[in-house]
């Protein structure tokens, strides 16, 4: 066997510099990511952002803007009282998390969704967030209005069992 390796030599160191490179090739080809460095200096970049920063530490300081105040926010409309309050959770696709978010916007009887126009969907819609688009889709000012007459033969004729 020595005297194989011995004859054939300079194949062999061939043959384990190729694997050598195909095993070089294989482990770079397999990195995803790569790293580039940036070997610049500071004091690299020239005279030109020097002279800018020195003419920004020379500028006069600029005068205080006088304190804005912060915007006082809208009042909320006072809650109704629990007599009043239905449960608006019986109005289909309504839940509990819309309900309290109803309840914050003061909106805590079927009357009140019963009396909405376009313009107060809209706005109440708005206020919504992830809900927005369930009043018109589930037909709540219709639903509200059939539960605040207590008609609920009609409504569950039209929406099912309550």
């Amino acid at each position: 066997m020595i005297e194989l390796m011995e004859a054939n030599w300079p194949v062999l160191l061939a043959a384990l510099l190729l694997g050598l490179g195909v095993a070089w090739f294989a482990f770079t080809a397999t990195r995803r990511t790569r790293v580039d460095t940036d070997r610049r200096d500071v004091l690299d970049e020239g005279a030109a952002p020097t002279q800018r920063n020195q003419a920004l530490i020379d500028a006069p300081p600029v005068a205080a803007a006088p304190p804005t105040r912060a915007p006082t926010p809208a009042a909320t409309p006072a809650v109704a009282s629990a007599s009043t309050a239905d449960d608006l959770t019986r109005i289909k696709g309504l839940g509990p998390k819309l309900a309290e978010q109803l309840g914050a916007l003061g909106v805590t009887s079927y009357a009140q969704i019963a009396g909405w126009d376009d313009a107060a969907i809209d706005r109440i819609d708005a206020q919504l967030g992830r809900f927005q688009g369930r009043i018109r889709r589930d037909d709540w000012v219709t639903q509200a209005r059939l539960l605040a007459e207590a008609d609920r033969a009609a409504y569950e004729e039209r929406y099912g069992r309550l």
